[in-house]
Parts: structure tokens; C-alpha cells; sequence
């Protein structure tokens, strides 16, 4: 191929291009490596490449040198370089090894992607979406931000209901970080991981001499919470004896560490979780209705994410940033194919499994993309081969698709409940059933 046909075909590219020699001089430069770098090709050519991209690994680890010391290449390695303005901007790059015919080693190649609207969407969403450390689009989830801010600055108890890993923790440690005991401690306590005399000298602490072990004085969590917030996550399952205890504490803010006759006083706010239905609970005798009402002041009814799936696309890119911080990695996104499996599976586990399923896929993924063949088996079975693809990905139209008759599947195929459950009105459905050619089986209900 002649040079000219070769520049004509690099400059109809949207990713920047340069070749280097042996000394590390730059032998071409294409438009888009213009562009990018704000540096024009009779400034780069005969550059070292170090002074044209001025990356942050030019002098320490440079990509292109371990490629020609390896023979390996690099795929989709994220680092950031300083434009001729002195602009910082975060690009991807990859790199490759140039030889003659004779097969020896003349030089390198590398191209690189500008990142900077990527980064600059990632991070608008971050601020659109994201409450505290929490993110979410879902209209239900937003309610629950509007109100938070209010809870946080009252003084009130607080309940919070919802499955496991659904982020109970997380709307807590959000009150506590909005409210003006933000400066004092935030202390945890699991309910549900001790039994009842472990857990009571947890809470309240004791006296030396309370019981055989007992050396010296141990402070419980409410004194390690004095000013702050006590968290008691799984209330549901604490008995009868220390659901007593605990009311008279939330009542008079008053408590007895263990081997102890002298009463304490408590300067703390209360926020409670639970993955149980406490009403249900009281109903059958199982839950002290006087304790369900002192700690039912404000509520906060957390939706599992199979009702908030519009959150999955969104929650999969923060947890890929934030495990290839973790890990090391440079993975840049995930195929259609893979997320459509994602939106296809009903999360009993909810947030946390979609946490495992991430990591693990990352553990697996050595491409830029995690793709359907890293996630669990089980997760890609109906949803990813029930609409056939195109050109080898899932179009919106097939993502949209897996995602309704997933909903209509939890639904037990009930239009109207579905409709309900996403928002919409039923002839807004009644369309997108139509118009994306559902096959809705005959037992499907319309109301």
C-alpha cells in the first residue's frame, strides 16, 4: 500500500494514530492524533513520542516500549496525557509492533481514543443520579432522596424496611452523614448475627464482674454511639426478652449495662433496618406492636431492584469504575448482549448480587467489554437468545424488548400490573407490546 493511500485511510479514522522507529522518533501522525493532541503533524514527525503525548506513563511505563520488549500488545490501557495547551484530557490507548518483511522489528504503532465526553458523561450522571454514596434514576428511589434530607434533620426513629442488599446500610449512613449529629459517630450493629446475651452486652456493655469473663468494664455500641447514630440493622429477629429491653431504652433513652445498677443516659438517634414485613410480624404475635410503633415513627420502604431495573445499566458502569479501581483493571464498558442479560434476571439478591456478578465478571473479563460469556452461566439463558441478534450485538429495540418480557414475566403476564410496576399508563404498554411484536402467551392478563 502506497504512503499516500495509508495516510488517506488513517485520516478517515475517529481514533488518533501514530507510528514510531527504533528511537522512539514519531514516523507518522494521523488527523485525529492532531485533534486530540492540539499538536500539528509537521510539529510531531520527528518528535520523540514522549514529548508529543506527554502521558503520565511516558517515563515510568511506557505502553508502547513493553510492547516492543514483550511482542505483546496493549488493548484499551487508560491513562491521560497533556495537550499543547496543557490541557489534561484521559484517553485509551492500545499499542502494536511494526515489522519489515523480513520479519524484524522496525517500530510501533499506537492509537488512542479521547475519553474526555465519556469521563464528562460519567460524571454529570454521577451528579444527576447519585445521593450520597446511593445512585439511582428510579422515580421511587428519587422520592426516597427528596425526603431523606428532611428525616436526616429531625430527630425521630427511623425504620427501614427492604430485602437483603437492597442498601438499608447505606440510606442509614446517608440520614446520619445529612444531619447535625453528621460530626459524631455512626455505629452498627447486626441484630440478627448474635444471640440474645451477646447481643445485649453488645448494645449495653458491662460491668467487670457481670459474669465469669467479665475482667473489666466493656462500653456497649450505645455508649461508642453517644452524640451519633446507632444503627441496629435486622431488628426483625431479636426475641421477645430484648425487644423489651430495647423498648424501655427507646422510651426513656435510658440503659443498665450488664452487672450494673446505676441507669445511663443515652444522647442518640436510632435507625433501624429490617428485611422483614414488621406488620406482618406484629400480626402474628412475633414482633411487640408497642416496639413496632416506637421505632415506626418515619419509614423508608427501599424497592427491590427487579422493580427498578432502569437502575442496572447505571449501577453496571459505576461498578465497573469502581472495581477496576479495586482490581486493577481497565475494563471499558460491557457488550449490549451481556447487559441485556443483566436486565433479563429478576435479582433475588438485589444490588449485592449484581455487585458479585460484576466482580466476578472482571475477574474473567481480559477484554475491554465484559461480554455474556463472563456472567454466571444460569443469567444468559431465555433472555439473550429468545430475540436474534444483528451484526453480532443487541440493538436497543431487542434490550427494550428482553426488558418487558422480563417485566411481564414477573408479573405473571398481567398487563395492567406491569404497567403499574413500570410507570406507565396500560395503552403505553399495550403499543410497546405491539409495535416490538411480543408474543404474550394466552394466559396473560390485560387487567
Amino acid at each position: 500500500m502506497r504512503n499516500q493511500e495509508r495516510d488517506i485511510i488513517l485520516d478517515s479514522i475517529t481514533e488518533g494514530v501514530f507510528t514510531v522507529d527504533r528511537y522512539w522518533r514519531i514516523t507518522s501522525f494521523n488527523k485525529a492524533a492532531e485533534t486530540i493532541t492540539g499538536i500539528s503533524i509537521e510539529e510531531a514527525l520527528g518528535q520523540p513520542c514522549k514529548d508529543i503525548l506527554r502521558a503520565n506513563i511516558c517515563e515510568g511505563s511506557c505502553a508502547l516500549r513493553e510492547t516492543i520488549r514483550t511482542g505483546k500488545p496493549i488493548v484499551g490501557k487508560g491513562v491521560t496525557i497533556l495537550d499543547a495547551d496543557g490541557n489534561r484530557h484521559p484517553i485509551s490507548i492500545s499499542t502494536a509492533i511494526l515489522k519489515n518483511n523480513g520479519g524484524q522489528i522496525i517500530g510501533g504503532v499506537e492509537t488512542f481514543r479521547d475519553l474526555s465526553m465519556i469521563e464528562q458523561l460519567r460524571k454529570e450522571i454521577e451528579r444527576d443520579y447519585s445521593f450520597e454514596d446511593i445512585i439511582s434514576r428510579s422515580h421511587r428511589m428519587r422520592e426516597i432522596f427528596d425526603i431523606i434530607p428532611q428525616v436526616a434533620d429531625s430527630r425521630s426513629t427511623v425504620l427501614i424496611q427492604g430485602e437483603s442488599g437492597t442498601g438499608k446500610e447505606l440510606v442509614a449512613r446517608a440520614v446520619h452523614k445529612l444531619s447535625p449529629r453528621r460530626r459524631r459517630p455512626f455505629v452498627a450493629v447486626n441484630c440478627g448475627a448474635l444471640p440474645d446475651t451477646l447481643l445485649e452486652s453488645e448494645l449495653f456493655g458491662y460491668k467487670a464482674g457481670a459474669f465469669t469473663d467479665a475482667k473489666r468494664d466493656k462500653p456497649g455500641r450505645v455508649t461508642l454511639a453517644e452524640g451519633g447514630t446507632l444503627f441496629l440493622d435486622e431488628i426483625g429477629d431479636i426475641s421477645d426478652a430484648l425487644q423489651i429491653r430495647l423498648l424501655r431504652f427507646l422510651q426513656e433513652r435510658v440503659y443498665e449495662p450488664l452487672g450494673s445498677v446505676q441507669s445511663v443516659k443515652a444522647d442518640v438517634r436510632v435507625v433501624a433496618a429490617t428485611n422483614k414485613n414488621l406488620t406482618v410480624l406484629v400480626g402474628e404475635s412475633k414482633f411487640r406492636e408497642d416496639l413496632f410503633y416506637r421505632i415506626n415513627v418515619v419509614r423508608i420502604d427501599l424497592p427491590p431492584l427487579r422493580e427498578r431495573m432502569e437502575d442496572i445499566p447505571l449501577l453496571v458502569d459505576h461498578l465497573i469504575a469502581r472495581m477496576n479501581r479495586i482490581q486493577g483493571k481497565e475494563v471499558t464498558g460491557i457488550t449490549d448482549e451481556a447487559l441485556t442479560c443483566l436486565m433479563s434476571h429478576s435479582y433475588p439478591g438485589n444490588v449485592r448480587e449484581l455487585e458479585n456478578i460484576i466482580e466476578r465478571a472482571l475477574v474473567l473479563c481480559s477484554s475491554r467489554e465484559i461480554e455474556s460469556k463472563h456472567l454466571p452461566e444460569p443469567l444468559c439463558g431465555m433472555a439473550c437468545v429468545e430475540y436474534p441478534r444483528q451484526a453480532g450485538f443487541m440493538t436497543f429495540k431487542q434490550m427494550e424488548a428482553a426488558f418487558l418480557m422480563n417485566a411481564l414475566r414477573r408479573n405473571n403476564w398481567n398487563r395492567l400490573k406491569t404497567a403499574r410496576q413500570l410507570g406507565i399508563h396500560k395503552t403505553t404498554l399495550f403499543r410497546k407490546i405491539k409495535s416490538l411484536g411480543l408474543e404474550i402467551p394466552p394466559s396473560g392478563k390485560q387487567s
